[in-house]
């Protein structure tokens, strides 16, 4: 069986993984399975995928293991893109998803639902010590709604409705999210060019 390392201790971002990997073919880890003295990794790139490198490839060097990393957030048209790259800290450093979602709607308070046009976008890494880093992408468009709807998710799901449904991101079951989510469409990508089979330096 082969091992795939993701380097995150959120357990949300976890089971959206597991989601998408064949469990009889593939074991998930993450770092809230290893010892806690694994150094983590300033996140100091403007971009997600500048993010989602230095993610992938300090924990890689440090475990020598092959890595998963993604950086990932909420861009809301309306805000000029915020929160970004800042979306898990938008409200402060403790990565608060309720004040984080408190003060986006109280950024586009009044704003009418035409106006309140959203991206998820996932930047998806893979390092091997010693390789050339491999990165795929993924988005999903939808809107912000007014008020928090739904209790599955995490994060900025439970506000954000994607285009085609009338339902947010936290009312949907995993497996739906998994297929039309940012980081469910990355990790699919990352999936085929992997072909979870062949590709040196991954078992």
């Amino acid at each position: 069986m082969k091992k795939i390392l993701i380097a995150t201790k959120n357990k949300g971002k976890v089971d959206d993984f597991r989601a998408i990997f064949d469990q009889d073919r593939v074991e998930i880890i993450s770092l809230l399975d290893l010892d806690s003295s694994i150094e983590d990794i300033e996140e100091t790139g403007e971009t997600f995928s500048e993010n989602a490198i230095l993610k992938a490839e300090g924990i890689a060097e440090q475990m020598n293991l092959p890595v998963l990393a993604d950086d990932s957030g909420l861009s809301i048209d309306y805000l000029d893109g915020r929160p970004g790259v800042y979306s898990a800290r938008y409200a402060g450093s403790d990565k608060d998803d309720q004040r984080n979602i408190e003060k986006v709607l109280s950024e586009l308070e009044g704003v009418p639902l035409e106006k309140r046009g959203a991206s998820f976008i996932c930047a998806l890494a893979f390092a091997v010590p010693g390789k050339e880093t491999i990165v795929k992408y993924g988005k999903c468009s939808g809107v912000i709604v007014e008020e928090p709807i739904g209790e599955n998710g995490f994060g900025y799901d439970p506000i954000f409705m994607p285009d085609g449904y009338n339902l947010t991101m936290a009312q949907l079951s995993p497996e739906e999210k998994g297929r039309i989510s940012h980081r469910g469409k990355a990790l699919k990508e990352m999936a085929a060019w992997l072909e979870l089979e062949g590709k040196e330096g991954f078992d």
